[in-house]
């Protein structure tokens, strides 16, 4: 019996001769697109680690959308920059006589406001530079950061709120009204209630996590026992908690009686939680709080029972009733674990550095704010406190871009949402920036379940 030859096409068949073999060889290493060196029958070449690095690199995957989508977020918010200032539009009315002026103007005003965001939430040479000198101390050089984390402290609560019900199969749209009603039983607990230090801020610290847990058990309950929207409910329960705040502070006990305003009286700063820089740097204790909270809810969801459970009916839950999971249960506790997260968020804002009373704008717009930072985290925890880092960044940073720069505060609140709209929309990151099309695929996929 002769031996085939792989370079024929039947064993019946003359063998190739060795031109037309190194031939044959040539073609087919090229069509594979790999090199000339020789390979084992049934083998195929292995590439680098530095091609796999960059392959997967320049995929749609999350981390890759995401830092894209800031720079996309960067390029659309330098365009506006330069179209609301008319200084500098103005230059490109003569710009093919001289395009020099409008490249110059238009260079010099987006690197100045980028440069102040940058200066006003992380690091200010000068600042640096002047402790260095003597000039200045070194709270200077800690405040851009102790901003950030000031601001990012209650979006961590609010965003670790929305993202937690996200991952049982709800959408809290409600995370505004549970800080709400956190915040008036945290103050109310902060000037009403004579207790010592240390037992008053906990006492106040936790009123804020049972207000947010009333107010997260009634949506609870509606879905579970009647099968009332969540997103329904928690729209409506925000209304109601705003004007009850609203009416409440006016209240006789309760209102500052030295002020004619809307205006409660100060917590005691027995309540309040202690600042982590000293007096002179807003940070506080909540920032540790809210990384405590992260690391207690990626517990819950990845190593205990109850979290296993709340992810199988955020997945299917049909299914999770058939293999004997209580449902009903599960999406009282969702709601409830949601509300005590909000409700310790706005806390956060009467008992730190952002007030020490009650005002109608107390809890501003942490809970929705939330929604955004869950998204833009993944509704993952760890992704939720960087999110809501980057959003504190922006907000501090904002605040001295206006101040230095002349842009407009508003001009963050558009960066933010233009951030969270090109990480919703991965297909149009991908179009964008021809990331490859398998993986873009999978991410969009598992954004349709709910990320």
């Amino acid at each position: 019996m002769s031996d085939s030859n792989p370079q024929s096409g039947s064993p019946d068949k003359e063998p190739a001769s060795e031109a037309q073999a190194a031939q044959n060889a040539l073609g087919n290493t090229e069509r594979a697109g790999t090199t000339t060196t020789p390979e084992a029958p049934g083998s195929q070449p292995k590439p680098s680690l530095g091609r796999l690095f960059l392959d997967n690199l320049w995929a749609a995957n999350t981390f890759t959308v995401t830092l894209l989508s800031l720079v996309l977020a960067i390029v659309v918010g330098a365009v506006l920059m330069i179209v609301s200032d008319p200084d500098v539009l103005h230059t490109y009315t003569y710009i093919t006589a001289r395009p020099a002026d409008a490249l110059n103007s238009s260079w010099t005003l987006v690197s100045e406001a980028y440069a102040n965001l940058f200066k006003g939430s992380i690091f200010d040479p000068e600042a640096f530079s002047g402790w260095m000198n003597g000039s200045n101390g070194w709270q200077a050089v800690l405040a851009p950061i102790s901003e950030t984390l000031t601001y990012a402290a209650p979006l961590v609560f609010t965003g670790l709120a929305v993202a937690l019900a996200f991952r049982g199969g709800l959408f809290n749209i409600g995370a505004q009204g549970q800080a709400t009603i956190g915040v008036i039983l945290a103050a109310l607990a902060g000037f009403l209630l004579p207790l010592p230090p240390g037992l008053h801020l906990l006492v106040a610290v936790l009123a804020g996590a049972l207000g947010g847990a009333i107010w997260g058990f009634i949506p609870g309950i509606l879905k579970a026992r009647a099968g009332a929207h969540e997103v329904i409910n928690t729209i409506m329960l925000n209304y109601v908690a705003t004007y009850f705040l609203t009416w409440l502070i006016v209240q006789n006990g309760v209102q500052d009686p030295t002020r004619t305003d809307a205006i409660s009286k100060a917590v005691d700063t027995s309540a309040q939680l202690p600042r982590l820089l000293g007096d002179n740097l807003r940070v506080h204790a909540g920032i540790l709080l809210a990384v405590l909270a992260t690391w207690a809810v990626a517990w819950l969801l990845n190593r205990s029972t109850l979290g296993f459970e709340l992810r199988a009916v955020g997945a299917n839950p049909d299914a999770a009733r058939t293999a004997g999971i209580s449902v009903t249960r599960t999406y009282i506790l969702i709601m409830v674990f949601s509300g005590i997260l909000a409700g310790l968020g706005g806390s956060n804002m009467v008992l730190g550095s952002t007030a020490s009373a009650l005002t109608p704008l107390v809890v501003a717009q942490i809970g929705f704010d939330g929604i955004l930072v869950a998204l833009l985290g993944r509704v993952k925890p760890w992704g939720v406190l960087l999110a809501a880092l980057l959003f504190g960044a922006l907000q501090a940073g904002g605040n001295r871009m206006q101040s230095y720069s002349g842009i407009s505060l508003e001009l963050v609140t558009v960066l933010q949402a233009l951030i969270v709209i090109f990480i919703a929309a991965p297909a149009l990151v991908k179009a964008i920036f021809q990331l490859r099309a398998a993986r873009a695929a999978r991410l969009q996929t598992s954004l349709a379940k709910g990320w």
